[in-house]
């Protein structure tokens, strides 16, 4: 199962996390805005256990960022799980 998740922090800077499965952009957005994020950061799974970001991550990411800009959110990274190991957008030099 792919799943993406989403840890969004208040204007306080506390770490509000969600555990369940974000299947669209409205379901993520509606959580930071609902809860007047100030940052975020994504992760997902790939089940194939190659955590490299594939080409439709980077243009989802790419999406995600543009959307949190626009609300004035900052992404701080997006990470893929996979039993091969961890990826970081941020340390990769793709965020």
């Amino acid at each position: 199962m792919h799943v993406l998740s989403v840890m969004i922090a208040s204007g306080l800077n506390q770490t509000i996390p969600n555990h369940g499965a974000l299947s669209a952009y409205a379901d993520i957005f509606a959580q930071v805005i609902q809860r007047q994020a100030t940052s975020s950061g994504f992760l997902h799974n790939h089940p194939s256990g190659d955590p490299k970001p594939s080409a439709a991550d980077l243009a989802i990411t790419r999406e995600i960022v543009a959307a949190a800009d626009a609300i004035s959110v900052n992404v701080h990274d997006h990470l893929i799980i996979g039993r091969d190991g961890v990826a970081s957008f941020k340390t990769l030099g793709l965020l």
